[in-house]
């Protein structure tokens, strides 16, 4: 018989929801979003660390994982990490655990792992049934006193157990270890840095709670790398980034020469940026090589074993070693810049971008809190022992009374309560006594016992009433932590090497390298770019792809950087010397820059330094422009003119003093150049004025020469009476001039 299932609303529980979609969505999004935040991207002020590292730290410590014992397998900790703590699948699991075994990851690994747990190339840790691991002194130091109520527990997610919301962090962990993650809407990025450091930094603000960031930062140099590396990054830039907790720092590659004999010698490189792939940046260089974009490289060659040992050969032996290398910095990631966004969750779990100082702060409440807690703890325990300890002495007072209660009366514990007023715990401890305990010897170890812990007692509760003890105090825990982090150990010696980036001109070096030839530029009218060596001597005998034509033709040389005019205000630079072979058709234009098909080219010219031209927008505004400012190797280009909906009109070469526009509505007005401002970027001023139509075409000349135009023949004529269109910028100017030509173009396009 088939059974009856009612539909959703029928009988006891209702499960319609009557609610508008844009609110369960984005209530439903809000709560999201603040999981992933507060749970899983973003770590913690106080110990630096995200519930996941956290949860395998404890779940480490409760198997009893120390450094002094026999490590076990991987796969047993990442069991009981998703099974009682961290509902989340192995795989992310392990990954976060490998993640903090790797000496090249963690400046300060919190897990000695034992077998393959990956390496700098990158490759893959091997399968956590494989891999064994165990905590380490670091480890250790942020796990001390968690037995000792240091810090708060919460229920894990099945209620059965308890985990700890934060850890006591005996060393500021999130700044020496760094932290990284995205989130929704927001992301954090923090460097590792020295651990001793970071603690003399903690002491200073001890002394001085108002302590500016630059005095910080003569304790705190910088970032400390895990692989090492070499960082030029201006200490005023330094200052600002870790005064606001936004910026960046750049690392460089550590290198030395090797001379070779004869003459000649290689580069070897023997540290990398931070989280940088050793065998993708080999393979880099090898691409580099390849595409003839790095001249001055002639061979890379990967010699690592256990320390990383890339050689680099020159080119040849004229190349000079500081030259190479600032131009590998520049194409390679042999250079690369850390971003810096110091996110983090402050101790009511509010996300937030905090400085340097904020950061150490966080910290240092934190670990008063634990000191404070960990004293009351202790506190109890001395109270409950002598407690335990008067009745006893009473005891050993009173012995013989003692001994008769319990070898003659029935209910010796009551007994023993009421003849001496003693309470449970008390008789509890009476009756447990040993008979060898009972010995003269004994009396005068628990008087001696009641005295000590009496004086601890004293000296907790003077310290729990002083705000002053409680600081101190930290500040000796921090001093004790620095001896087994500090610069005399192999784990906390620095590093990270600060140096300033030499000013060297590696782009005119491998300018030279470049043979100087002649060529012909030639662009189609569907953007496909070539290089024809020597002059064009007739363009009519150029070949294209069916339905296309000549666009434009430029005489340039190979060493050359061709610069590329679009419709919507952008310049683009090409190296003269990568431009395709004319033995085909070339390669389309837009594969090689960021153009899409809605974006015209207007003008293309090799680049003069030293030279201006006046370029303009059709809607007929412009200014003056240095071609150094238009120059950027970036696919994107450079943006120099706001071109307006109508997009740009020219930009020619400033060769006189004068300047005259046409605009569609056939009238010209010329002006002084003078009245043209010079300018990096932007819109520029209004050069003339219409009603209808926009800006055609202009012409730039000498008021001494005169002014010419070219009619449709091709015949330059002389313009005598120019000076009757003379007038003042954004006029709207008079009608052209009898023969001027109906394409109202001074030339020919």
């Amino acid at each position: 018989m088939t059974k009856h299932i009612p539909p959703p609303g029928d009988g006891d529980g209702d499960r319609i929801i009557d609610e508008p979609l844009t609110e369960a969505l984005s209530r439903r999004y809000l709560a999201y979003a603040l999981s992933t935040i507060t749970g899983r991207a973003l770590p913690d002020v106080r110990d630096g660390m995200k519930p996941v590292h956290r949860r395998l730290m404890y779940a480490m410590r409760q198997l009893r994982l120390d450094p002094n014992t026999t490590a076990k397998k991987c796969a047993r900790v990442v069991g009981d990490v998703i099974g009682k703590y961290h509902p989340h699948g192995d795989t992310a699991v392990y990954d976060a655990l490998v993640r903090l075994a790797q000496d090249f990851a963690q400046r300060y690994p919190l897990v000695d792992g034992q077998g393959n747990f990956g390496n700098i190339d990158g490759d893959n840790a091997a399968a956590m049934r494989y891999t064994e691991c165990k905590l380490t002194v670091a480890a250790q130091l942020l796990l001390d006193g968690i037995d000792e109520d240091a810090v708060d527990f919460r229920p894990t997610y099945d209620g059965e157990d308890e985990e700890p919301v934060v850890l006591p962090a005996g060393f500021p962990n999130l700044l020496a270890n760094g932290s990284s993650g995205i989130a929704v809407g927001m992301a954090t990025s923090i460097p590792p840095h020295n651990a001793a450091e970071l603690i003399d930094a903690c002491l200073v603000l001890l002394e001085d709670p108002n302590a500016e960031t630059s005095r910080l930062l003569d304790h705190v140099q910088g970032p400390d790398f895990p692989t090492g590396g070499v960082i030029v990054e201006p200490r005023e830039s330094m200052l600002e980034t870790y005064a606001t907790g936004r910026g960046g720092v750049r690392v460089r590659a550590r290198w030395e020469k090797e001379d070779t004999g004869r003459g000649t010698y290689q580069i070897v490189v023997t540290e990398i940026p931070y989280q940088v792939k050793k065998a993708d940046l080999v393979e880099q260089l090898a691409d580099l090589i390849e595409t003839k974009k790095a001249p001055l490289l002639g061979d890379v060659r990967d010699e690592s074993a256990e320390d990383v040992r890339l050689v680099l050969e020159p080119k040849n032996r004229n190349v000079e070693p500081e030259v190479l290398m600032e131009s590998l910095f520049k194409l390679s990631a042999l250079e690369s810049r850390f971003p810096v966004n110091m996110n983090v969750l402050d101790a009511k779990g509010a996300p937030g971008v905090m400085g340097l100082r904020q950061l150490l702060q966080s910290f240092l409440d934190h670990r008063r809190e634990v000191v404070v807690r960990r004293a009351r703890f202790r506190l109890d325990k001395i109270e409950a022992r002598l407690h335990i300890l008067d009745g006893l002495v009473i005891a050993f007072l009173n012995l013989d009374e003692v001994i008769r209660i319990v070898r003659y009366e029935d209910e010796p514990k009551a007994r023993l309560i009421e003849a001496f007023a003693l309470s449970d715990i008390q008789a509890d401890a009476i009756l447990n006594t040993r008979l060898r305990q009972l010995a003269k010897l004994e009396e005068m170890e628990l008087r001696r016992e009641h005295a000590e812990l009496a004086e601890e007692r004293d000296g907790l509760l003077k310290m729990l009433a002083s705000d002053k003890a409680q600081w101190r105090l930290v500040g000796v825990g921090l001093k004790d932590v620095r001896a087994i982090l500090g610069p005399d150990t192999n784990l906390g010696k620095r590093r990270s090497t600060f140096d300033t980036a030499p000013v060297v001109d590696a782009e005119a070096a491998m300018e030279a390298m470049i043979v100087r030839e002649p060529i012909t530029v030639i662009l189609s009218e569907r953007g496909w770019i070539r290089a024809a060596k020597g002059k064009v001597e007739d363009p009519s005998e150029l070949k294209f792809k069916e339905g296309d034509k000549l666009g434009f033709i430029v005489a340039a040389e190979t060493t050359d950087k061709l610069l590329i005019f679009a419709s919507d205000g952008r310049f683009f630079t090409i190296g003269c010397d990568k431009l395709p072979s004319a033995r085909g058709h070339g390669e389309p234009l837009r594969l090689m820059l960021d153009l899409d098909d809605k974006t015209d080219i207007i003008d293309i010219f090799p680049h003069k330094p030293g030279t201006k031209r006046v370029i303009a927008s059709k809607e007929g505004y412009g200014f003056i422009l240095p071609e150094e400012e238009a120059v950027s190797f970036r696919r994107a280009g450079k943006q120099v003119l706001n071109a307006g909906a109508k997009g740009a009109a020219f930009a020619m070469p400033m060769s006189g003093d004068h300047f005259g526009v046409i605009g569609d509505n056939g009238k010209i007005l010329i002006f002084p150049l003078s009245e043209l401002p010079e300018m990096p970027r932007g819109k520029g001023v209004k050069l003339q004025t219409y009603r209808e139509g926009g800006l055609r075409d202009a012409v730039v000349f000498n008021a001494e020469e005169g002014a010419t135009w070219i009619d449709t023949a091709g015949r330059t004529r002389v313009w005598g009476e120019w000076r009757e269109w003379l007038g003042r910028r954004a006029a709207a100017g008079k009608l052209a001039p009898k023969g001027f030509p109906t394409s109202k173009r001074f030339k020919p396009k």
